[in-house]
């Protein structure tokens, strides 16, 4: 493979095209299906240089990442399907979702039956910024080696020892933790405000915790609009323990996301309250 690769990154989320406008300022050919998409991810993939390509298109490129919400995974995989089985060349198809590793390699199979080459990927880091050097993008799978070319043009690949699966069960790992600690911290904050103890515990955590305190003040106003995205990758999680009171407490999580989600769209109560508990970090 010579010159400068053409990659195709579905769809154009703020993950998505901030890592297409990343590759395009490094020379890279990006391509996308707006098929179906909405006003603002039009918008969005114009802003990042992204080119509207159709199936077949998407199918002769160098790279496919896909950058979906969890349950649009395994879709965009069997949707491609077709275009990638007609292909004369095959691009490498990444998978760079947060889904269990079960749940990889189902994509996995319907990707392999075209004769595509697959990637486990899992994305670990926010959207590519001005000034900041990830997200990294761990990789496992006997086929995904070629990943690393990308490096040379603006994101960062590593790699995780196993096959298909190890790379999602690191990213099921790292975002079972960090999430799953907003989701305990976001809880116990509204708990606390509802029983009038919010300054008390912000006082508290600020003396004791204050590493904590910091990283909700982070993490927790970050997740407002984020949660509805979450409620997937948190059942992917529950199934990524295996069951028992590990899976319970997940699906529990991904429960919690789905409450602040709908209230972040409506009347934004618990929202408020989490806003207003950090407003005295500012005083």
């Amino acid at each position: 493979m010579s010159g400068n690769p053409t990659v195709v990154i579905i769809a154009q989320g703020g993950m998505g095209a901030a890592c297409a406008a990343r590759l395009t300022a490094n020379g890279v050919r990006v391509l996308t299906s707006l098929k179906g998409r909405s006003e603002a991810s039009v918008a969005r993939a114009k802003a990042a240089g992204m080119i509207d390509a159709s199936d077949a298109e998407i199918a002769a490129a160098d790279f496919i990442l896909s950058i979906v919400p969890p349950g649009d995974a395994l879709p965009l995989a069997q949707r491609l399907a077709p275009a990638l089985t007609a292909a004369n060349r095959k691009p490498l198809y990444a998978d760079c979702n947060a889904v269990s590793p079960d749940t990889v390699r189902e994509i996995a199979a319907a990707i392999e039956t075209t004769g595509t080459p697959f990637a486990d990927a899992g994305i670990i880091g926010g959207p590519p910024r001005a000034g900041y050097g990830g997200p990294v993008f761990y990789y496992s799978g006997a086929d995904a080696a070629p990943l690393e070319r990308l490096d040379d043009f603006g994101l960062v690949f590593r790699r995780v020892d196993g096959g298909v699966g190890a790379a999602s069960a690191l990213k099921m790992s790292y975002g079972g933790i960090t999430k799953g600690l907003t989701a305990v911290g976001s809880a116990m904050l509204l708990a606390a405000e509802r029983a009038g103890v919010a300054e008390a515990l912000h006082a508290e955590l600020a003396a004791s915790q204050p590493n904590l305190l910091s990283y909700f003040q982070r993490s927790v106003p970050d997740m407002f609009g984020k949660a509805y995205r979450w409620v997937a990758e948190m059942e992917e999680i529950a199934h990524f323990t295996g069951g028992g009171p590990s899976r319970e407490m997940y699906e529990a999580i991904a429960a919690h996301y789905q409450r602040l989600a709908d209230d972040n769209s409506g009347a934004r109560t618990d929202i408020s309250a989490l806003a207003r508990f950090f407003e005295k970090s500012a005083k």
